[in-house]
């Protein structure tokens, strides 16, 4: 046997032993169930997409068909799907349904029980608002005749933005489709992407969904289809659009005898404006190369409030979620780290979602969390985003307290909070009980003599001879070693006692002083990682203001002292007491935040954005400035 086919065998057996592992270890875990639709709103006769996720086995038990009456909902596809972290594979089967609106109302399409690796789990509870077709403007069929459609007959190029509902609450994820129509006859060369226009809300990034051919009122077409989402930053009326896009087209070449400057769109009033003979001109003789722009109409859009009294531990997620929580270790000592993994799934404004929040936080001590998010559309509103808590218990303990995550579900207009289990964990160690003193109490009174306890002797005459003397210098002592001796004990146990105290004083105080400089130190490396991002010239405004506003919360932390403030809960009144600022500096202060709650929540502007160097040097001037 060669060399060459040892290693093949070799790698051969190796692959087979990570994958057994990874496999027993992937169907191990908890088995999760979820679902989401593609859109919560829809027209009659507009169909859209139900997807229900099983996590946690190879093979689940879906229905074929859900019955309701009003809606046709039919399972049209299943697809298996693997992912591999550090060896630890997670296999999960997708089924995808159809649903088909056939009246208008609000439904409730009820839970699903799914079996999966021997257990039977629900999904949750969806609601889909349908409207009458003539009250949409959705549009499935490109050939429809309403008014968009029909003035892009007759033109070389079209845009179009279909916005699938007319209100929406602040923060709620409305999913948009751009579509741009060429003549492919034109040549086209799209020179600047299409770009929405318009105030009050943020886009997703966009993305590329589909290209196909149409044909619109006996015209046909290259349509390309563009993704994306939108969420309105505040209350209002506003204007969505119009869709901007720059495409170069091929036009007929102006002759001499023309005195009247034409338009490319001129020709647009012909039946054909092909049949101009420079269509024909295969080597572009006759025609000539124009930048057009592209515009579309604008869309009206209403903007709802969210309701008062939002829970406390609500973020600004807005849509439809499912929590589960996941604990490890559940056997540690006092001060020992355990791991909470969250997962948030779902459909809405993920980055709103922050993560779960302790329940009750006496006796524990919580490190900021980690998050990762995975979605599972082009643009971003449907996927999970995990989260990893990392607490350690300063006492015993019997229990993690629930953790808490509260959002907003527009299609309920109702606030959803959402708590998980109290997990059962054994916590050993801490400071042991102080002994029982009763044993001292418990032994005889050695401040009595021996001697008290006997009869006194009757008095004698003692002769006055040397013989009496010698005989009466008292009663022999007794020659047993102290240790031997009760009282010895009785006056070790007080000192004992506390010293055993103060070992355990002195064992405690050390735990806490190496937590207090764990945290200290992560704050501290924290600061000079945000500080160097802040000096970088490719930062976004976006990720400038957020981490600029970080770095004032971790400054503000390190100058708590042994108030031990969380990064994640000050305020403008919490750094402005903290480091003693006079009122300019505060104005400062509160602008940089409300900035960068304004971009981080709603407020980006879209298109490209800089921040000049003057606000930089202010902002960095600011940072630096903050002492205590």
């Amino acid at each position: 046997m060669s060399i060459y086919a040892i290693r093949i065998h070799v790698f051969i057996v190796v692959a087979a032993i990570v994958a057994s592992c990874g496999i027993g270890q992937a169907f191990a875990d908890s088995p999760s169930i979820t679902a989401v639709l593609s859109n919560s709103e829809a027209a009659v006769g507009e169909t859209i997409e139900l997807q229900i996720r099983a996590t946690g086995g190879r093979t689940a038990d879906a229905p074929e068909q859900i019955e309701m009456d009003g809606l046709e909902i039919r399972r049209t596809g299943t697809s298996q799907h693997f992912e591999m972290n550090n060896f630890n594979i997670t296999s999960s089967v997708v089924y995808t349904y159809t649903i088909l609106p056939l009246k208008a109302g609000t439904f409730k399409i009820p839970p699903q029980t799914i079996h999966i690796a021997g257990k039977s789990l629900t999904t949750p509870e969806l609601a889909l608002h349908v409207v009458d077709s003539s009250g949409s403007t959705a549009r499935s069929n490109p050939g429809t005749a309403d008014q968009p459609q029909r003035t892009a007959a007759g033109k070389l190029v079209f845009a179009e933005l279909i916005v699938p509902k007319k209100s929406a609450f602040v923060g709620e994820m409305v999913p948009v489709q751009i579509r741009l129509g060429f003549d492919p006859r034109s040549r086209p060369r799209l020179i600047d992407g299409p770009e929405i226009a318009g105030q009050g809300f943020t886009a997703q990034k966009l993305q590329q969904s589909g290209e196909r051919i149409e044909t619109i009122d006996g015209r046909t077409y290259t349509v390309v289809s563009f993704k994306t989402a939108i969420a309105a930053a505040r209350a209002g009326k506003f204007e969505i659009g119009p869709v901007k896009a720059r495409v170069q087209v091929a036009v007929p070449r102006k002759s001499n005898s023309q005195s009247k400057r034409r338009s490319p769109f001129d020709l647009f009033d012909q039946d054909d404006p092909f049949s101009d003979p420079f269509f024909a001109d295969p080597f572009g003789q006759m025609n000539e190369r124009r930048e057009v722009e592209m515009k579309s109409e604008a869309i009206s859009f209403e903007v709802k409030p969210l309701p008062p009294k939002a829970p406390a531990q609500f973020s600004g997620a807005v849509g439809s979620f499912t929590m589960t929580n996941d604990v490890k270790p559940t056997s540690l000592q006092v001060g020992d780290p355990i791991t909470v993994t969250s997962t948030i799934i779902g459909r809405g404004n993920f980055d709103r979602v922050n993560a779960p929040i302790l329940e009750d936080e006496r006796g524990w001590h919580k490190y900021p969390p980690s998050s990762k998010f995975k979605q599972d559309d082009d643009v971003g509103i449907s996927g999970s985003k995990n989260f990893e808590t990392v607490i350690s218990p300063n006492e015993k303990k019997q229990a993690v307290p629930p953790f808490v995550f509260a959002y907003f579900d527009p299609a309920k207009e109702n606030y959803i909070t959402l708590r998980s289990d109290a997990v059962p964990v054994t916590v050993e160690g801490g400071n042991l009980p102080p002994p029982s003193v009763a044993a001292a109490s418990a032994l005889p009174n050695s401040s009595t003599p021996a001697r008290a306890l006997t009869p006194a002797a009757p008095v004698e005459n003692k002769p006055a001879d040397i013989l009496y003397q010698l005989t009466e210098q008292g009663r022999p002592r007794s020659f047993t070693p102290l240790y031997a001796q009760p009282i010895f004990w009785a006056t070790q146990i007080v000192p004992l006692i506390a010293l055993l105290g103060f070992c355990g004083w002195k064992i405690r105080q050390s735990r806490i002083g190496n937590r207090d400089a764990q945290r200290v130190a992560a704050l501290q490396n924290e600061e000079v990682d945000l500080l160097r991002k802040l000096r970088r010239a490719d930062v976004s405004p976006r990720e400038y203001y957020a981490e600029a506003s970080r770095i004032v919360r971790v400054k503000t932390a390190l100058a708590s002292g042994s108030r031990r403030i969380d990064p994640n809960s000050v305020d403008i009144e919490t750094a402005a007491t903290a480091f003693e600022l006079d009122k300019e500096t505060r104005e400062r202060l509160q602008r940089l935040f409300e900035r960068s709650d304004e971009l981080q929540y709603s407020g980006r502007q879209n298109g490209t954005e800089t921040i000049s160097g003057e606000n930089r040097r202010d902002i960095m001037d600011l940072i630096e400035n903050l002492r205590a």
